[in-house]
C-alpha cells in the first residue's frame, strides 16, 4: 500500500504537488479578524509616516550640514 502511494506521489508534476502543498499549508493559517487585520493595517500606515518623517528630518539635516560644509 505504502509502495502504491510513493508511485502516486512520484508521478504527479512538480506544479501539481507545489498547489497541494500550498493549499495543505493554507489550511494551517490562523487568519486575522477583521478588527484586527483593521489595527494592524493602521498600525503599520502609523510607522511608515514615523519612519518617514525621521528619515526627511535626517535627510534635512545632513543637507543643512553638507550645505555649510561646501559654501565655506
Amino acid at each position: 500500500m505504502a509502495e502504491k502511494d510513493k508511485k502516486s506521489r512520484r508521478s504527479e508534476n512538480a506544479i501539481q504537488r507545489y498547489f497541494r502543498e500550498t493549499t495543505g499549508e493554507l489550511k494551517k493559517v490562523t487568519w486575522p479578524t477583521r478588527p484586527e487585520a483593521l489595527r494592524l493595517t493602521g498600525l503599520v500606515l502609523l510607522v511608515m509616516v514615523v519612519v518617514g518623517i525621521f528619515l526627511a528630518s535626517i535627510d534635512a539635516l545632513a543637507h543643512g550640514l553638507l550645505s555649510l560644509v561646501l559654501n565655506i
